[in-house]
């Protein structure tokens, strides 16, 4: 576990989790360490891999049409018990809330991707900003303002 930055407040975690959830995929990136990710993936960053699991490459059916993806992603390699964090980058301490920060209660990783090239169960993909490995949670169509449908 990270040490804890002087201003930063960590809690206990409960005892127990409260919800589950399916890895359906991992995600390839060229970090292989959380010091090697941009704080912000650029829409032009180098391309990087989301690989879908059996049984789910099926749910990948009309993916070659969109041009931006939601992707959300679990940060397992981040601590969990922080509610006030100060940033390398600026020093000043704030609630975990405030901040993009991959140290969350629940280590959710969100990324809006641009969409390269589906190959089989395979999306080739820019701007994720993730550890090499990191387990998929979901992927989603970007939403397009004034869009009908789901």
């Amino acid at each position: 576990m990270q040490e804890i930055r002087p201003g930063e407040v960590a809690v206990d975690l409960p005892d127990r989790f409260e919800a589950s959830l399916y890895f359906i995929g991992r995600i390839r990136t060229p970090y292989p360490r959380r010091e090697d990710c941009p704080r912000q993936a650029s829409i032009d960053g180098p391309e990087c891999q989301i690989e879908v699991f059996a049984p789910w490459v099926a749910a990948l059916e009309g993916m070659e049409s969109l041009s931006h993806l939601d992707v959300l992603y679990w940060l397992d390699q981040s601590r969990r018990d922080l509610v006030r964090q100060s940033p390398r980058h600026t020093g000043a301490a704030s609630g975990t809330f405030a901040l993009r920060s991959p140290v969350r209660p629940n280590p959710i990783g969100l990324a809006r991707v641009r969409l390269v090239r589906v190959e089989g169960p395979v999306l080739t993909v820019r701007s994720l900003d993730c550890i090499d490995g990191t387990p998929l949670v979901d992927i989603k169509p970007e939403r397009c303002p004034n869009a009908d449908g789901a």
